[in-house]
């Protein structure tokens, strides 16, 4: 549709009309999913005119048939239900309209969406968004919850009164929302991600009653199964009752089986919480009492004691044995000492018995030569005539060699 305009040569809006609608002409049939959200059935008129509504986003398209093409299906659907269009896209250049004429409208059976269900659960569990590993822990008082519910509904109802009849001081921040039809999936979302940007929202609870397969279909969204994954946020899921089972309980962090269970598992019991802290309380009580007790025995034990009966009676033990180690080693150094005396004098007698002194006092004498030399044979008394030097014990004198 490429085409040569500017400001000075404009298309008109007819031409512009006309051509979109040359270029929607070529596009053939396609089959189309959505939920009715608006059907006109006119008496007599031989057109039905219905709006088709994507659950997942906001966006709806137009769908015109012919009265017989809707007989055929007109006792088992209505607004709110699930079909499956075959139909051509129309332009209607008058007004500048895209619509689409429906040949054929099939409602999608209970059956058929389980499969499509579990097909989706298969397919998200295999990006991991169910793992366990993702699971964030709820803090144990969360200050601010947030609530997403039905307005006036049972599960607000539910979830305020249980949990601060458990917590008389626990605070929410409430969304409400629609939690079924056609806008229920964009509320909801839009409400979860709002109450995850709030930094002060300690946990998020996604609560709403029992009801069919149908109305639960919008906690099974993709969009919002994706949504609750990327929340920073713990979040919740008290959807329906305990047999139910949408894909949020899945991706939540923590699934509650009702609402009121949702309640219980929030916020603690303020009672059970008192009485926890007096168990705590007492058993430190007995756990310190049986130290002191403990101790008081060691103590008295150790009071019991001679030792500390007579703090100087050790002394007194002590100073009587450096006493006697003192006069035992005095006996030992005496005999000791007495030994080495008696030792010594012998010693000293056989070194005087045996001195040269004693010998020259017997009458001996010592001969030496001028050079210190002793005379021990008459070869060695030199030359006739020579001096030699004769020590005896009184002194020494000079003699001479005579032949």
């Amino acid at each position: 549709m490429a085409l040569n305009t500017s400001a000075e040569a404009p298309l008109p809006v007819g031409e512009v009309s006309r051509l979109i609608g040359g270029w929607i002409d070529r596009l053939g049939a396609v089959w189309v999913e959505g939920q009715i959200t608006q059907l006109s059935r006119r008496p007599g008129a031989g057109v039905v005119f219905l709006t088709l509504r994507d659950p997942s986003h906001d966006i709806s398209v137009s769908v015109t048939c012919f009265r017989q093409v809707f007989d055929r299906i007109a006792d088992v659907v209505s607004e709110g239900a699930r079909v499956v269009v075959l139909a051509k896209p129309e332009w209607y250049a008058p007004r500048g309209q895209l619509s689409l004429r429906a040949t054929d409208i099939r409602p999608v059976g209970i059956g058929e969406l389980l499969v499509r269900l579990e097909q989706l659960k298969k397919s998200l569990a295999s990006e991991g968004l169910f793992a366990l590993d993702r699971k964030k822990p709820l803090p144990f008082l969360p200050q601010l919850i947030g609530l997403v519910c039905g307005r006036a509904s049972a599960a607000e109802r539910d979830v305020l009164e249980n949990a601060r009849r458990r917590w008389p001081a626990v605070r929410f921040e409430v969304r409400n929302t629609a939690v079924q039809g056609v806008n229920a999936v964009a509320q909801v979302v839009q409400a979860v991600e709002e109450l995850d940007a709030l930094p002060e929202v300690d946990v998020i609870v996604v609560a709403r009653g029992g009801g069919s397969v149908e109305d639960l279909l919008p906690f099974s969204d993709e969009q919002l199964v994706r949504t609750v994954a990327a929340c920073r946020t713990p979040v919740v899921s008290a959807i329906g009752h305990e047999p139910d089972s949408p894909l949020l309980d899945l991706v939540a962090d923590l699934r509650a089986s009702t609402p009121t269970d949702a309640a219980k598992k929030v916020v603690p019991d303020v009672g059970e919480e008192l009485d926890r802290v007096q168990q705590l309380r007492d058993r430190a009580l007995r756990t310190v009492r049986g130290l002191v007790d403990r101790e008081e025995r060691g103590l008295a034990h150790a009071l019991g004691r001679p030792a500390m009966e007579r703090p100087q009676r050790l002394v007194d033990e002590r100073e009587a044995e450096v006493d006697a180690l003192v006069g035992r080693s005095r006996r030992v150094l005496g005999h000791l000492l007495d030994r080495a005396d008696s030792e010594l004098a012998h010693t000293l007698a056989r070194v005087v018995s045996l001195s040269p002194a004693a010998t020259l006092e017997r009458g001996y004498a010592v001969l030496q030569r001028p050079d210190g030399h002793v005379v021990r044979s008459p070869d060695e008394a030199g030359a006739p005539g020579e001096p030699l030097r004769a020590r005896v014990s009184e002194g020494e004198f000079t003699v001479r060699v005579d032949g």
